[in-house]
């Protein structure tokens, strides 16, 4: 297995390769591997409580999972505490945080804000949860965390 520190690097030079406003980018093994070797991880599912209810979460240990929404249900509105409740989840603010949304976009501008208010350690995962559309307009059939065969819990 890869070591945390080795996927972090990885994940670091995705920064400088991508130009990523926030700390970088790991994929969704990777941020598997990381909650496994280190307890500190935290995953911040960025979703609606609604997607929750609905679609379903990663199956990773409570203590090193958060649903602290992006947008609020219903009506899409900016969840104006989003900082404030993603401070609760952490005091630490170079603890790793690995930002999760459907299909990468919602996490990708949670991971900036959450950068620039100094959560240093603050990771896009690629693909989201349930990852890109098919031919068919399906999702979960192409990429992301449960195409990639990732422990999640159903709706």
């Amino acid at each position: 297995m890869t070591s945390a520190k080795a996927i972090l690097d990885q994940a670091t030079q995705r920064r400088a390769t991508g130009q990523l406003a926030y700390a970088g980018a790991v994929t969704p093994e990777e941020a598997l591997a990381l909650l496994n070797a280190d307890a500190n991880v935290r995953l911040i599912d960025v979703r609606t409580r609604a997607e929750l209810d609905w679609v379903g979460r990663p199956q990773v240990p409570d203590g090193q999972y958060a649903n602290v929404e992006w947008v609020r249900y219903p009506g899409g509105v900016p969840n104006e505490h989003f900082l404030e409740q993603l401070t609760s989840q952490t005091t630490d603010k170079t603890t790793p945080l690995l930002f999760l949304c459907r299909s990468a976009a919602r996490s990708k501008a949670a991971a900036k804000v959450a950068y620039e208010a100094g959560f240093t350690q603050s990771f896009d995962i690629l693909e989201g949860f349930e990852g890109d559309k098919d031919g068919s307009g399906h999702r979960k059939n192409v990429s992301g965390w449960c195409f990639r065969g990732l422990p999640w819990l159903g709706a």
